[in-house]
């Protein structure tokens, strides 16, 4: 609807309209409105108290959406706030886990270090024991050739 035009509704004053606006409108406004419209035609008036109307919706709206920008502001300082929490709560989390597993780590190694060194004295033991084992059997085989039953007739 153009509020500009000259084809605007006639608004009398007992109007849900006109109450909201007189509702907002100081005293001298209104009294200036009712000054005029002895002067002034019932259009003009009624013009008039259209733009006055219109204005103050302006200023209505205007007022929402700087406190919906303000608020989406506001949330996105909330979140912004939040996912820097949360990353940093992440670091912390991981580094207690770096740790832990180092620890365990080093709990492995020094586990893996003991067992490795008496598997190595199994080892050795086993080379000297074999060693022994063919000794002794060199000794026996000498011993067999020494013996009548193993000796061929000449």
């Amino acid at each position: 609807m153009d509020f500009s035009s000259g084809n605007l509704p006639c608004l009398p004053e007992s109007s849900p309209t006109a109450g909201l606006v007189d509702s907002q409108m100081t005293g001298d406004s209104h009294d200036s409105l009712r000054t005029n419209a002895s002067s002034l035609g019932i259009a003009e008036v009624q013009e008039q108290h259209t733009s006055l109307v219109i204005d103050s919706i302006r200023g209505r709206v205007q007022d929402l959406v700087q406190k919906i920008n303000d608020r989406r502001t506001s949330d996105q300082k909330e979140v912004d706030d939040f996912e820097e929490q949360l990353v940093t709560r992440v670091r912390e989390m991981t580094q207690q886990m770096k740790e832990g597993l180092y620890t365990v780590y080093e709990e492995n190694t020094s586990v893996m270090q003991t067992k490795l060194q008496e598997l190595s004295e199994v080892l050795d033991n086993c080379t000297k024991l074999n060693e022994e084992l063919m000794e002794a059997n060199q000794a026996l085989s000498r011993l067999r050739e020494g013996l009548p039953i193993y000796q061929t007739p000449e």
